[in-house]
Parts: C-alpha cells; structure tokens; sequence
C-alpha cells in the first residue's frame, strides 16, 4: 500500500501550505474544536456505514433423499444419546473415561484449541490502538560560526516524556473479516477436538469388541483342538484294531496340528489389541479387563434421524462449513484492501501527548506539554494488480472450500447409508448361521458314530470337523460385525458429543 494521500484533521501550521500534509500540532490548550471534532466523528459514522463485505450465509445442501432408499421424517437418533448410556458394558465404560482423559491425540486437540483461541484474540486487538510510551535524552553540540575557535563548545539539552498512539479505523470491514475469519478457524478447532472425541469413542469400542471377539475364537479353536485330539485318538484305535490305516490317522494329526498352530497367532492378535487399547487410554501397554463376547447385546433399534439431524451433529461436517466460512470472510478482506485506509494517532516525535523540556527541573511545567493528533488517508494505486491477484485467489479458495464441504456431506451420507446396510444384512445371516452350525455340529457327531460303525470314511469326519469350525468362527465374525456397525453409526452420525 503507497500512501498517495493525507489528509490530516486540524489546524494548518504556518510554513506547511504548499506541503500536501496538514498537521494539527500545538500545547494541551489547542485541543481539537468541538466541531471539527464533531465533524470528524460523523465522517466516521458515515463511512462505517458503507462497508463493502457480503453477510454471511451457511452454504445450503439438498438432503432429500441423501439416505438411500429412505426419507426419515422421525428426528431420533442413537447419537443424541450419551455414550454412558449407549455402551452397556462397564469394562468399555472404563477404558472410554480412562481415553477421554489420557488419550494424547485429544490432548494435541485441546492444545489447538488454545492456539487458535491466542490468534483469534490477536486478530480482534486488531480493533483496538496501539499505544507506545517513550522517553528520550538528546544533547545536542554547535561549534561557533565565525573563526572557529570554540569546536562543540556550544551545548543544547532537550528531554522528552510521551505517549504515542495509532488507531487504523476499520471502515470497509478488513479487520472485522479477519476477525470472523479467525473466530471460525477458532470453532474449526474446536470442532477438530470433537472428531478427535467421537473417532477415540467409537476406536476404543471397536477395539475391544474385536478383543471379545479374538477371546471367543481362541476359545472356540481350543475346544475344537480339545474335539481333534480325541478325533486322532479314536482313528489310531480304529487302525490298531485294523479297520483304519495309518493314512487316517495321520491326516487326522496334520488336522490337529494345523489347528493348534492357530492358537499362537491368536493370542498374539490379543496381545496386540490390548497394547493398542492401552495405546488409546495413554497407559502402558498392560493386559486389559474385559467382560465376554456372549454378554454383549445389541440395541433393540438404530434409530438414525433425519439427514439434517445428521449433518448438524457430525464434526467433519462442521469442520468443512467452518472452513467454507473462513474463505468467505477472507474473500471480504480481500475484497476491502482495495479502499483506502484512514489513520488516526501520531508518531515519537512529536507525540500524541507528553512533556518536552531542555532541564529535567522545568520537565512537568504545564507550559511543557505538548500534544498532537494526526489523521492519514492511504489509497492503494500500484499495488491494484497484487491486490486483483489476491482476490482471485481468496474467491478460487472460497470455491473450494464450498467444493469439500458438498464433498463431505456425500461423504458423511455414503457412510451412513453403508453401515445401515451392513447392519441389516448381518442380521438377516443370523438364524441361516445358527442353523448351518446346528447341522455341523450333528454332522461331526454321526459322522464319528458312523466311522466306528465301519460306515464311513476318516475323510468325512474330518471334513465335518474342520467344516464345524470355519462355521462357529464366521459365527463370532457376523456378531462382530453387528456390534462394530452400531459402533460406527454412532460416530458417523456425531454422537458422543456432550
């Protein structure tokens, strides 16, 4: 910005007229007059008036038909539910408290927040003058004007005491836009801490339902190598007795085997499970209290709401109008440095007010006040380009920031309509599961009747074993599946936000 022009509000000293720059500059008596100040003051009211930025408006979003094959009307919803109440289980309920307390990235979070809280207070002093007090000793030496026989010799002392303000009067709104730009950066952040909230909620729960699922395969698969051992033995009676070779029985082993090998694997995936939940809570990595897989019980319904409901709760959601909100109000201020700048205050020296004397003893005489008030006026000329330049680059990110907010609500939209889905085709497996492992667990019990009967085969029994198996394990997985998805709506939809 080159200052072209200034206009100065006061009176026009002697020897200045063809300057360009009017200054009022005189002791503590010669105050502004009562209707140049006046004046001045409705200049300023007049031009506070005519600012140049846009109001602000939330950017709207069609939710007509946003769910897929559904337009809810019923407004309830599992996230309007505190999480105490949602997670039955009291060992979740530790680790969740214990997360919200320790957990580090919600700390980092927190720790934002102040941040933007430090530079939201920055740009709104922004308003206010800045005031500078300053004292300074001069000493001043002449030597004599004629044959120079004195060199120096000639010593003026002055002292000056004085308080020195400026005040930049926001006209056009740049400093107010900057202001609301950052006060929305502010909530950005503290809508960061609530992503970082509802993510470390529904993290934890998945986390340790996945570990009562791990829990319940690893017994499964220990009972199964419990059901093998005894398999092996009976086949090794049936061959001592030569009504088996020795190839069923030895296959019979390697099924064994194979089976026990998995035992390893999943206490290692518990173990890492549990590291990663002491991860989350911030503890040392420590075995975890847990309850059972079996004593988990789903809710009776995942009431969802409308879509609105949805996009009001949901961090992301709020953290991308947030961002929407913030370009908007820099495209203001953009917009507003093309219009010129009024000052008012003055510089040291001279100060707005203060005490100037040439001996410290005469240093608070009221005749040794002095006073100034200084008003300029700034137009930007050759730095239109730059500022044409910045404006479109404040607009194309407006644009892209409405972009990622059209963007995440059909995110946001996507992931709900999924879980749903996924929830309700995990329940309909339900009753074909239970009865695909009723019929396996009947096969392996004929099956085994049948081969020391001499009516069937080893290969058959092994079979209906391992079949047996692989069917109560997908079993766990289904209700896994069931309980990480009214998990994940959860989160999806904000809850857990107090």
């Amino acid at each position: 910005m080159n200052p072209f022009i200034h206009i100065i509000f006061g009176a026009k000293p002697a020897g200045l007229q063809n300057s360009g720059r009017f200054i009022f500059r005189n002791r503590l008596s010669g105050h502004l007059r009562p209707d140049r100040s006046l004046l001045l003051v409705l200049l300023v009211l007049i031009l506070t008036s005519c600012r140049v930025f846009n109001k602000y408006h939330a950017p709207e979003y069609d939710t007509q038909g946003l769910f897929r094959d559904e337009n809810p009307t019923d407004t309830t919803s599992v996230a309007d539910i505190p999480w105490q109440t949602y997670f039955a289980d009291n060992e979740l309920k530790v680790l969740i408290d214990s997360g919200l307390k320790n957990n580090y990235d919600l700390r980092i979070a927190v720790a934002r927040i102040k941040q933007t809280e430090a530079y939201f207070r920055s740009a709104r002093a922004a308003f206010f003058p800045s005031v500078t007090l300053a004292g300074q000793a001069a000493e001043v030496r002449t030597s004599t004007g004629d044959n120079g026989t004195k060199v120096l010799g000639y010593p003026t002392d002055l002292f000056t005491l004085s308080v020195a303000a400026s005040w930049e009067i926001d006209l056009w709104g740049r400093y107010a836009s900057q202001k609301r730009a950052q006060y929305a950066r502010l909530l950005n952040s503290r809508a960061y801490r609530n992503l970082v909230l509802t993510s470390l909620i529904a993290n934890i729960a998945d986390t340790y339902y996945s570990l009562l699922a791990m829990d319940e395969q690893l017994r499964i698969t220990e009972e199964t190598v419990t059901l093998l051992q005894e398999s092996a033995a009976t086949m090794e009676a049936l061959k001592e007795a030569g009504m088996l070779n020795a190839a069923a029985v030895e296959q019979s082993k390697a099924l064994l085997y194979g089976t026990q090998t998995t035992v390893p694997e999943l206490k290692n995936q518990i173990r890492q499970l549990e590291n990663s939940l002491c991860l989350m809570i911030g503890s040392k990595p420590t075995r975890v209290a847990r309850t059972s897989f079996a004593a988990q019980v789903l809710p009776d319904q995942l009431d969802h709401g409308v879509p609105a409901r949805m996009l009001a709760r949901r961090p992301d959601v709020r953290q991308a109008e947030l961002n929407f909100r913030a370009a908007f109000e820099l495209t203001n201020a953009a917009r507003a440095a093309f219009y010129p700048r009024i000052t008012l205050g003055a510089s040291t020296p001279p100060a707005m007010f203060g005490y100037t004397s040439a001996a410290i003893a005469d240093f608070f005489k009221p005749e040794n006040i002095i006073a100034n008030i200084v008003g300029g006026l700034a137009q930007p000329v050759f730095a239109r380009g730059q500022l044409k330049s910045s404006l479109k680059a404040a607009k194309a990110q407006q644009e892209e920031a409405l972009l990622a907010f059209e963007q995440t609500v059909l995110t946001a939209s996507r992931e709900v309509t999924d879980i749903l889905y996924a929830y309700q085709s995990s329940l309909r497996k339900d009753d074909t599961r239970t009865k695909q492992v009723q019929s396996l667990k009947t096969a392996v019990e004929y099956t085994q009747e049948l081969l020391v009967a001499g009516e069937a085969n080893y290969t058959e029994v092994l079979t209906a074993e391992q079949n047996l198996l692989q069917a109560q394990l997908a079993q766990v997985n289904d209700r896994l599946d069931q309980l990480q998805a009214t998990v994940n709506l959860y989160r999806a939809l904000g809850g857990g936000i107090e």
